[in-house]
């Protein structure tokens, strides 16, 4: 644990979702081959398609619609429709499709357990703060299993533009009634999470998962496992 600048009082606490409660690298490899495999099974005659079509697809939509990068379902989504046309698919069978292979995407991406020593932590957090979710992926409490401790989560998209933006930390602290600096942020990434977070004004947490690896922004403080946080407690 490091502390860079002297944490002020806090009245609420929000985490970051991927890659902080839980390793999500392994459930998105899960979940672009359940993707594939849905649309092997819905379209056989266009075959296996290679992932770095799907990948190309999703670049050429942010390139359209810079926006649309803001909501990560929304992105694949009509990234998968429109690679389906120009494979050859009709517009309205192409859009039906999509909408099933993202459901297979979304069902596998969601397929993954919460470390017990996260439930923990945020049961001990959340008998003392009120918890938010800010994040830029489309994970649904829910469906981790964590719901419980959250009062609310701010997906990009639907709460907003992505962290960096501020976006999601004004409209939590909007529905909160506090002011940005009583907001404390938790996340792995020192761009969207660190950032993101001082940009609005708020305070900020860094789980530092690489040791080599540095950031140009200081957090108030950088911890390197989220038990170092039962010191706030």
């Amino acid at each position: 644990m490091r502390f860079y600048k002297a944490l002020l009082p806090f009245k609420a606490i929000s985490f970051d979702l991927d890659d902080t409660l839980y390793n999500n690298g392994p459930v998105i490899e899960q979940a672009e081959l359940a993707m594939q495999q849905k649309l092997l099974q819905l379209a056989p005659q266009l075959g296996l398609i290679s992932p770095e079509f799907w990948w190309q697809k999703r670049k050429e939509q942010a390139q359209l619609n810079p926006e649309v990068r803001h909501d990560v379902s929304r992105w694949r989504l009509l990234s998968l429709e429109q690679g389906l046309m120009e494979l050859g698919i009709g517009r309205c069978e192409a859009g039906e499709t999509a909408e099933l292979a993202f459901s297979a995407f979304y069902t596998a991406r969601s397929n993954l357990t919460v470390p017990d020593s996260s439930h923990q932590l945020l049961k001990a957090l959340a008998a003392r703060y009120p918890l938010v979710a800010i994040t830029n992926g489309n994970a649904d409490l829910t469906l981790l299993g964590i719901r419980q401790y959250f009062q609310q989560a701010y997906h990009a998209g639907p709460s907003g533009k992505m962290k960096p933006y501020p976006d999601m930390f004004h409209k939590a602290c909007q529905q909160l009634a506090i002011k940005p600096h009583e907001l404390l942020h938790i996340g792995d990434n020192s761009k969207a999470d660190v950032r993101g977070a001082l940009n609005a004004g708020c305070q900020a947490v860094w789980l530092k998962h690489e040791a080599h690896f540095q950031t140009a922004v200081l957090p108030h403080l950088q911890i390197d496992s989220l038990e170092q946080l039962q010191a706030l407690l």
